[in-house]
C-alpha cells in the first residue's frame, strides 16, 4: 500500500458526512442515499471549516449525510467494519478526499454546492413554505442583531429570537400534523432546528 491509498481508518468519517456538490443531485433525486438521511446547513449559519479549522458562516445551502446519534460520525460508517454502506454511491467529496494530500478536494470544497432549491424548487407549496421560514427564521438577521453595538440591543434581541424559535416549531409541527411529512425530513427541509443552533451565537448576545 502506498503512502497516499487509503488506509480505511476511518479518520475522515467520523470528523462528518460530506457536503453534496451538484454532482451528486442524482444521489438524492434517484433515492440512493434516502433524503431522511439528509440535513441542511442554512445560509449564515455558524459551521466548522474542516479546511481553514475554523467557524465560519455558510453562503447558502449546505446538504450533509447526517451524524451517527448525537456524534459528528457520518451516519453510513460503518466502525466494526471499517467501511462506508453506501460506498457504491459515495458523493464527490468521498471520491476525492484523502486526508494524506488534500489538495484536489481543496479545489472544489465550497464551490458548486447542491442547494434544496435544486432538489425541490419544484414542488409547488413546499418550496413556497421553505422559502417562507429561510426569511422568518433567517441566521444573518439574528447576527446582525447580535453584532449591534451596546447593552439596550438585549432585550429586543431575545425576544426576536424567541419568536423565531417559536415559529421554527411550529412549522416543523404543522408540515408533519398536517402536510403528513416525515419527520426524518425536517432537518433538510428546514435545516436543522433553530433552538439547536442558536447558542453558536450566545457569546455576542
Amino acid at each position: 500500500m502506498n503512502s497516499t491509498e487509503c488506509k480505511r481508518c476511518g479518520t475522515c468519517c467520523k470528523k462528518g458526512g460530506p457536503s453534496f456538490h451538484i454532482e451528486d443531485r442524482a444521489l438524492i433525486e434517484d433515492g440512493y442515499i434516502p433524503a431522511k438521511y439528509f440535513y441542511t446547513i442554512r445560509e449564515g449559519e455558524p459551521v466548522r471549516d474542516n479546511i481553514t479549522e475554523r467557524v465560519v458562516y455558510a453562503p447558502s445551502d449546505i446538504i450533509k449525510i447526517k451524524g451517527q446519534k448525537t456524534g459528528w460520525t457520518c451516519f453510513f460508517y460503518d466502525e466494526t467494519e471499517k467501511r462506508c454502506a453506501v460506498y457504491e454511491y459515495r458523493p464527490l467529496e468521498c471520491k476525492l478526499l484523502n486526508c494524506r494530500d488534500t489538495s484536489v478536494i481543496e479545489r472544489v470544497f465550497g464551490k458548486n454546492l447542491l442547494t434544496r432549491k435544486e432538489i425541490m424548487g419544484s414542488v409547488g407549496g413546499l418550496w413556497e413554505l421553505i422559502v417562507e421560514h429561510d426569511n422568518r427564521c433567517s441566521y444573518r438577521e439574528i447576527k446582525k442583531l447580535a453584532d449591534e453595538p451596546g447593552n439596550t440591543k438585549k432585550r429586543g434581541l431575545y425576544q426576536k429570537v424567541a419568536e423565531i424559535i417559536e415559529y421554527d416549531k411550529t412549522v416543523r409541527e404543522l408540515v408533519v400534523e398536517k402536510g403528513r411529512i416525515d419527520s426524518d425530513l425536517l432537518d433538510l427541509l428546514f435545516g436543522r432546528p433553530v433552538s439547536s443552533i442558536i447558542n453558536h451565537f450566545t457569546e455576542t448576545f
